[in-house]
């Protein structure tokens, strides 16, 4: 079974980031050497780590291989500055883009399971691969957006629960007020009633009491007359 590609992406752990830079820096000193021995070819290679160390390799005189590339690149500015030159490097740019874009449809196809009658087992496992890794990270961004609609429903529960609290003070606040004032109420009525009750029986007890005197006076005039008589 064939070693699938890793991911080119940011290495997280520091430690790891320096033993892949340091293997990765070996195998690019190693292929430069090879590349200028095998090909005769004129190879300058300069690295910077993360923590600004400078690592070099030269064929030659990296002062000269500078001042070679200096030269080749003033040489190509000028070439740009010809219209038929600059024409035929765009058209070289455009074909470029084309080919990159056609690939990523291609790729975007196979990753939908298009196309797959010419693959080789190695591609087909680098495929699955790829599909596993990207249902992992749906799965993940997923799982993170659930358990923050979780703890947003969770505090909006919360809430909740909170002003249904404040609403049962209030009512029963409400309430409170309510049977004070139909106490107060009452009480007024009552002593209300009792002050009618006594202003009536004052009512009554006048005229009685006229009615006795009238009487009295009645029996007197009958006597005085009966006297007269005699």
């Amino acid at each position: 079974m064939g070693r699938g590609r890793i991911e080119i992406q940011r290495i997280d752990s520091r430690t790891n980031r320096q033993v892949t830079f340091s293997k990765r820096r070996s195998g690019l000193m190693k292929k430069a050497r090879e590349l200028s021995i095998l090909c005769e070819a004129d190879v300058g290679l300069i690295v910077f780590s993360c923590t600004g160390r400078l690592y070099e390799f030269a064929s030659s005189s990296m002062k000269s291989i500078i001042e070679h590339y200096q030269e080749a690149r003033e040489e190509n500015n000028c070439s740009l500055l010809n219209p038929t030159s600059e024409a035929k490097f765009w058209q070289m740019e455009v074909a470029t883009l084309r080919q990159q874009v056609q690939n990523l449809q291609n790729n975007n196809r196979k990753l939908m399971g298009e196309e797959l009658s010419g693959l080789t087992i190695r591609d087909l496992q680098f495929l699955q691969s790829q599909v596993e890794m990207s249902l992992q990270s749906i799965r993940k961004t997923k799982e993170q957006l659930l358990a923050e609609e979780i703890m947003r429903l969770n505090q909006k529960g919360i809430d909740l629960q909170k002003e249904n609290l404040e609403l049962k003070k209030e009512v029963s606040i409400g309430h409170q007020h309510k049977i004070e004032l139909q106490k107060k109420f009452s009480w007024e009525s009552t002593s209300g009633g009792d002050d009618e009750q006594a202003s009536g029986s004052n009512d009554n007890e006048v005229p009685g009491k006229l009615t006795a005197h009238g009487t009295s006076q009645g029996i007197s005039l009958a006597l005085s007359l009966e006297g007269a008589d005699e």
